[in-house]
């Protein structure tokens, strides 16, 4: 059981059964009353981020929460299917799980799923994903206007504003927190 000192952010709790990843906490304690950390939690089932004050001696779960590395396959239009990389089982997370996370996401590409009690809830992607430029008009020497920048759809349906000199079929870097074009990708 975690005391209210041990909740820092990164970690999982469970409240009522559901898991949740805490975001933010802060420690407070006025006068004469008790402590309280007052914490942003997101619900790693639904998605939504809620805020919650634990008070005093009040103690709180750990969630049972790891990862597994799993391979993503494909998309059928609502869900998307992924391989367990040691068992070879496939499973499926929906559009709305996924949530955002889904357009960085390439078919074969390695992921870390998400596991609350054996049973996969969502993916932890990298900080940085390699995407292929699949579509970008040709950049104008001169063009500035824009601050030098044109946007790209990328191999997976992702469009990033990305430097003038990218071309079609070039590799870049994107930065999955921000959707920001990091660099260009050497052969």
């Amino acid at each position: 059981m975690y005391i209210i000192t041990d909740l820092k952010p990164g970690r999982a709790i469970q409240i009522d059964g559901v898991p949740y990843l805490i975001l933010s906490s802060q420690f407070g304690r006025k006068s004469q009353s008790k402590a309280n950390m007052q914490c942003k939690l997101k619900n790693l089932k639904t998605g939504a981020v809620i805020p919650k004050n634990f008070q005093g001696s009040e103690q709180v779960e750990p969630a049972d929460v790891g990862y597994q590395r799993v391979q993503y396959l494909y998309n059928d239009g609502e869900n998307y299917t992924f391989m367990d990389l040691q068992s070879y089982d496939q499973f499926f997370l929906s559009k709305e799980t996924l949530d955002e996370t889904a357009q960085y996401l390439v078919e074969g590409g390695e992921v870390d799923a998400l596991m609350f009690e054996d049973h996969p809830i969502g993916i932890k992607l990298p900080s940085t994903v390699d995407l292929l430029v699949k579509e970008t008009m040709p950049g104008v020497r001169g063009d500035t206007a824009t601050g030098g920048t044109k946007p790209a759809t990328l191999e997976s349906g992702l469009v990033a504003n990305v430097p003038l000199f990218i071309v079609e079929g070039d590799r870049i870097k994107i930065n999955t927190e921000t959707g920001a074009y990091m660099k260009k990708v050497e052969k």
